[in-house]
């Protein structure tokens, strides 16, 4: 794999901000649209998948092709492209679909590419309907929103019972997972759910100071690991080690409260 120069970094962003743009015509085209329905993936739960969702893919890919041909792509609705750089684009087109569904605002587009490792290297988390954009990369992190650009800082340390958690499901994973958030949550100032990627953005903004999750794909956690570490967070699994590839995911705002709150975790 190439080295990653000034040169290459660049245009990694700009085909990030390529794909990501691609996604919020998709996107919006549906959002709140009349008539919008969506198939279930599953038959047990519902699980939804929309034309959204795989038009914003397609239209993800069709970027990430015109600009990265040489790169690997592994997405939430179609099958992986193999590569040949060493770079792998992982992309989910919308994480929080039932968000989206439902006509809340709380759902977006997640755009990251990783190493060969699997590590990101730089992720995007883009709310098209706000027109918020969280980016984060080699050690920077900034959101461009409505009101101009302003840099990611997670908040400073404070005690675990000061702190804020966000989960997506209260019924998080299995019955042992969801006992040992209950025995987070327990400790904790206030609790709340139902934001998907966005509640990963808050993280590094500074807003909240932990989102513990369970059940997680490698496209749900790619770019929200890249954003949240360079705001300054930690983020992953449960046992303290590196989170990429999905499954039991913890996000914290800085070292003390992550130490903390996989304590808890544990028991």
């Amino acid at each position: 794999m190439p080295a990653i120069d000034a040169a290459v970094r660049a245009a990694l962003w700009a085909a990030a901000h390529a794909a990501a743009d691609a996604a919020r015509t998709a996107t919006l085209r549906h959002f709140r649209s009349a008539g919008l329905d969506a198939d279930s993936k599953e038959a047990a739960r519902f699980d939804p998948v929309t034309v959204a969702d795989r038009e914003a893919e397609a239209a993800i890919r069709d970027a990430l092709a015109r600009l990265r041909p040489d790169d690997a792509i592994l997405g939430e609705e179609f099958a992986a492209r193999a590569g040949a750089s060493g770079l792998t684009w992982v992309v989910d087109p919308i994480d929080g679909t039932r968000g989206y569904l439902s006509g809340t605002p709380n759902w977006g587009t997640l755009v990251a590419v990783a190493d060969a490792t699997g590590a990101p290297l730089l992720g995007v988390i883009d709310q098209p309907y706000i027109g918020e954009r969280f980016c984060g990369g080699w050690g920077e992190g900034w959101l461009e929103g409505p009101q101009g650009r302003r840099p990611l800082a997670t908040r400073a340390a404070r005690p675990l019972d000061r702190a804020i958690l966000f989960t997506t499901f209260p019924e998080i994973g299995t019955a042992e997972e969801a006992a040992a958030f209950r025995r987070l949550a327990a400790r904790v100032r206030l609790v709340r759910y139902g934001m998907d990627c966005y509640a990963y953005a808050l993280v590094a903004l500074g807003q909240i100071d932990l989102v513990v999750e369970a059940g997680l794909a490698a496209y749900d956690v790619a770019a929200p690991i890249a954003v949240i570490e360079a705001a300054g967070g930690i983020v992953t699994d449960w046992e303290g080690r590196a989170a990429h590839r999905g499954g039991r995911v913890i996000a914290a705002a800085n070292s003390g409260l992550h130490a903390a709150a996989l304590a808890a975790l544990a028991g």
